[in-house]
């Protein structure tokens, strides 16, 4: 049964902000306006929707699991309390908007009203942390693929759906595979067979450091949580430390779980942003070296202009300028971003989340080469 929590779009658009670029294992089920998304925890299945002015949920747990009335009736309890720390729904998202429209011009344009509902996630630090190594040199649909591959084959699967549309089909899902067992030592090869290429390497060893140093996969799930009350400073220093993870991987990390919302991650698409609309010098059809010193005058300019809450910002800009979203929210508004001053034409970002990122729109649906019951497809959620 669907729970109901009373929350405009304008607060949270589920078809932005889970196709944007923060996380990768929500899977898309059936079309508007009864387009549902699921998410694999490690004990449910959560399962949502939304209208205009509601947010739906409901909870699906393993057929382990008690199912009577009142073990259903905690669970959507927790759940909710789960979706209102992960969506972070204490923060006025609203509010947020109107005071940046009121200090930004290009948010006072249009971009408040098209891309509205656009809000940070609060992930899991290990899968946020594994699945933003996954992101270098990539783009949004090989990332959601690797991340769904990594979790087939290192999770069992938790429980089995229908689809809605057809309930002949079924899907697996998958919860995120814990430090311990990505820290083995023939995950690398077996990631590498899969398609990680380099990245196979980081994984496997930034798992093998953080058990190894803490002693068990619960202690390293609580090191990497436990860095939200550190600084933005001291916690980045401890990011860094792990094999494949740079200032920008980092910054996400810092922005998308642990909690430090000024911190805005720059790449060449949000340097391209700031030259269009935020007065910094440079070409808008060569690519520049994203020196140190130039990642943190982009950053500080950004910061400058959006306030404590700028990595909140930034997500907002970052997707409007997706070519996968260029025609998301046309009929709530008819503007865009301001037009610039005649330049050469800027290098297109195709909907990818790292600075080499040249190809993508959002990937198909994971039900794609779905089979009949009895023969069911797997989901990495």
């Amino acid at each position: 049964m669907w729970q109901i929590l009373a929350l405009p779009e304008s607060q949270l658009c589920l078809s932005a902000v889970l196709k944007c670029g923060q996380s990768f294992r929500w899977t898309s089920i059936g079309s508007a306006p009864n387009q549902e998304y699921r998410f694999c925890l490690r004990d449910r299945v959560v399962c949502l929707k939304q209208d205009a002015t509601t947010l739906f949920y409901r909870t699906i747990l393993p057929l382990s699991q008690p199912s009577a009335l009142p073990q259903q009736q905690i669970a959507e309890a927790e759940t909710l309390v789960w979706l209102r720390d992960y969506f972070q729904l204490d923060v006025d998202l609203q509010k947020l908007y109107a005071e940046w429209a009121i200090r930004d011009k290009v948010f006072s344009s249009g971009i408040q009203t098209r891309f509205a509902g656009i809000r940070m996630l609060r992930q899991d630090p290990f899968e946020n942390l594994i699945s933003f190594i996954c992101s270098s040199n990539n783009n949004i649909g090989r990332i959601t693929k690797m991340v769904q591959a990594l979790c087939r084959h290192y999770s069992a699967p938790l429980l089995s759906m229908p689809d809605p549309a057809d309930p002949l089909i079924e899907v697996q899902y998958h919860p995120f595979p814990s430090p311990s067992v990505l820290a083995a030592p023939d995950v690398e090869t077996t990631l590498r067979d899969l398609g990680f290429g380099y990245r196979a390497k980081f994984i496997q060893r930034t798992a093998k450091m953080l058990v190894d140093t803490h002693g068990s996969a619960d202690l390293a799930e609580k090191f990497l949580a436990g860095l939200r009350n550190a600084s933005t400073e001291d916690a980045r220093e401890e990011l860094l430390k792990f094999m494949g993870v740079g200032r920008k991987v980092a910054d996400c990390v810092l922005l998308m779980s642990l909690d430090k919302k000024e911190v805005v991650p720059v790449d060449t698409h949000v340097h391209q942003i700031a030259i269009k609309h935020y007065g910094l010098k440079g070409s808008l059809n060569a690519k520049s070296n994203m020196t140190p010193k130039l990642y943190e005058e982009i950053n500080t300019k950004l910061v400058t202009v959006w306030g404590d809450y700028a990595g909140w910002a930034h997500s907002v800009l970052f997707t409007s300028d997706l070519k996968a979203f260029s025609t998301h929210g046309v009929e709530a508004a008819e503007t865009t971003l301001p037009t610039p001053p005649p330049t050469p034409s800027p290098l297109k970002r195709k909907g990818g989340v790292s600075d080499q990122t040249s190809t993508a729109d959002l990937p198909p649906s994971p039900l794609a080469g779905r089979t009949k019951r009895r023969r069911t497809t797997e989901a990495a959620r």
